[in-house]
């Protein structure tokens, strides 16, 4: 191999393992190390299982304080209660209510498996419970006394605060006549004033539940809060409360952050979503603030895996004497589908995260599940939708192919160049671009197809990292999709054997493109390997399977087209002065 090939080699090599340490970075971060001993040595053992804390790593118990109270600077005591929970399904749903915390404790999904073949479920790693009433970042106002009516899908929760004030909440599960509305929970947060003075209600958050990875192997950048503030969406993931340190070096520039808080006055709804699955709240009413916590779900002494929770906020208001007043917002609870996501309305769908690049992977998505409806398999629609991709791009890949094969036929007057102009790089440069030009050869046309294709790799990057239709979706010895396709470990390092393929189809079309003699062209296709082996090692091995079934496409079409005669090298002058004499103008009259 020459020089130029064992620098790819090495980039390679040290792309993957700055990956991996990225990764297992903030998986098993070193500033957690503290509180992991402080956790095990303390009396308790183990975190109670409520929602989590102001601090953002231990969970704390309900609060009873009335509103107004709840603006004191010292907390009220707290009241005890027996904790109790009721069920309630629905249409591909089950949903858990806790008495205390008045909201949704856990929702199980009925259709969707997670590990070891369980259903899977939403905001059961100690997340703050769906749809939870607090008065400040981290609290859940607790307290309340329940009631489930089986028959309407509807359960309440009422509560009399200290200072008269009566407040009544109902989640209403979806009717199993509306498929369209599937996950979807209405709740009424409704206060009432029966006294004769007027109450005052202080700003108040409805939360959003936790979410945290589902599978072992799920990144810590999905696990993220979303909001939506005038059509336009923020976001953030676990890893924005780390702390901040120089990569290798280790000097920290910026302690853990322990709380995300925005105050805006158009605020429509906020989310926590993991990689797949996700929880939106959307006020009916104006929103004005969010706000988001980490948490830590690990048990025991594992290592730790961080969680999101979150809140949409009110602004306080005051409750005349006799009246009612009525906040009303719409809960999901499921998967990331974009169709179910879009007709539910609001820019909900933007929580699929998919980037500059979203109208193309939105397009894939699409074509991808028409291929599957007629298939019957997902690793058979990406195959499929590749070489549909591929034919398309057949007439640009076949004449970038002959623009390569005439710029090797230029190779010798290259060389004789470089001979003469070895000392004079810029003439040199100025006399191989006045080459190109006499004989009408683009030096750059073989990059073409490689940008073309690079936004539709990362319109596939982006749709498979959150589309939930791979997963569980086999393919040989892939039994994910959706996930790396490990297949053993060497030293603590995986395995993925289906990215390893994909660069060594990469290497070998590159062995047998034609050489343009472009020094610039040659780093570009170099470095390609390295590149697309970096983004999809660790990825849904649903990306690697697209690339390498493009790559032996492409290997296939150069085969067919590299046996050819070169190319007759001719100068655009005579050419010019052929044309001119097969095609003679007419004479005017």
């Amino acid at each position: 191999m020459d020089r130029k090939a064992w620098i790819a080699i090495t980039l390679s090599v040290v792309g993957l393992v700055a990956w991996q340490w990225y990764v297992g970075k903030y998986i098993t971060p070193a500033q957690q190390a503290a509180a992991a001993a402080a956790a095990a040595a303390s009396p308790a053992g183990k975190a109670p299982e409520t929602a989590a804390s102001p601090a953002g790593n231990a969970p704390a118990p309900a609060a009873t304080a009335t509103p107004g109270a709840a603006t004191q600077a010292a907390p009220p005591p707290q009241q005890v209660m027996t904790a109790r929970a009721e069920s309630l399904s629905a249409p591909g749903a089950e949903f858990v209510f806790n008495n205390d915390s008045g909201g949704i404790e856990q929702v199980i999904l009925l259709m969707h498996q997670g590990e070891n073949q369980q259903s899977v479920s939403i905001n059961r790693d100690r997340g703050m419970p769906i749809g939870a009433l607090g008065f400040t970042p981290g609290e859940v106002f607790g307290g309340f006394e329940m009631t489930a009516d089986r028959a309407k899908g509807e359960v309440t929760f009422s509560k009399t605060a200290a200072d008269g004030l009566e407040i009544t909440k109902r989640f209403v599960l979806p009717p199993a006549t509306e498929k369209d509305r599937l996950y979807i929970v209405n709740l009424e947060v409704t206060f009432r004033n029966p006294g004769a003075s007027a109450l005052q209600v202080p700003p108040f958050f409805v939360g959003t539940g936790g979410a945290a990875p589902i599978h072992q192997k799920d990144l810590p950048m999905y696990t993220r809060f979303d909001w939506s503030s005038g059509g336009k969406m923020t976001t953030i993931d676990v890893n924005w409360f780390s702390a901040s340190t120089i990569p290798f070096i280790g000097i920290q520039t910026r302690g853990e952050r322990p709380l995300y808080q925005e105050n805006k006055p158009d605020v429509q709804w906020a989310a926590v979503a993991s990689q797949y699955f996700c929880t939106v709240v959307t006020s009916k009413d104006p929103a004005v603030a969010v706000w988001a916590r980490r948490f830590d779900t690990r048990k025991q002494n594992d290592a730790p895996v961080f969680g999101i929770q979150g809140a949409v906020g009110l602004a306080g208001f005051s409750v005349a004497p006799g009246a009612t007043v009525t906040k009303s917002f719409e809960i999901y609870a499921g998967p990331k589908e974009l169709a179910r996501l879009r007709k539910i309305g609001g820019n909900q769908d933007a929580v699929l995260n998919f980037g500059m690049f979203g109208f193309i992977s939105e397009f894939l998505l699409w074509a991808m599940n028409t291929l599957h409806g007629w298939l019957g398999s997902y690793a058979a629609a990406i195959i499929v939708l590749t070489l549909i991709i591929k034919s398309g791009l057949w007439p640009i890949q076949n004449k970038a192919t002959n623009e390569m094969r005439k710029m090797s036929s230029l190779s010798p007057k290259m060389t004789e160049l470089k001979e003469k102009f070895k000392d004079d790089p810029q003439k040199m440069n100025e006399e191989t671009m006045k080459l190109y030009r006499e004989y009408g050869v683009n030096p750059f046309s073989g990059c073409l197809p490689m940008l073309i294709q690079i936004p539709i790799f990362f319109g596939f990057y982006s749709m498979l990292g959150t589309a939930i239709e791979l997963r569980n979706s086999s393919f040989f010895w892939i039994h994910d999709l959706s996930q790396p396709d490990t297949v053993g470990h060497f030293l603590g390092f995986p395995i993925n054997l289906l990215p390893l393929i994909m660069s060594l189809t990469m290497v070998w079309q590159m062995v047998i493109t034609p050489k343009s003699g472009d020094a610039a062209q040659q780093r570009i296709l170099y470095f390609m390997p390295v590149i697309f082996l970096t983004f999809a090692y660790n990825y849904a091995s649903g990306l690697a399977l697209y690339w390498t079934t493009q790559n032996i496409f492409s290997i296939v079409q150069l085969y067919l087209t590299r046996n050819r005669p070169l190319p007759t090298l001719e100068k655009k002058s005579v050419i010019a002065k052929r044309e001119a004499a097969k095609n003679p103008k007419k004479k005017r009259p």
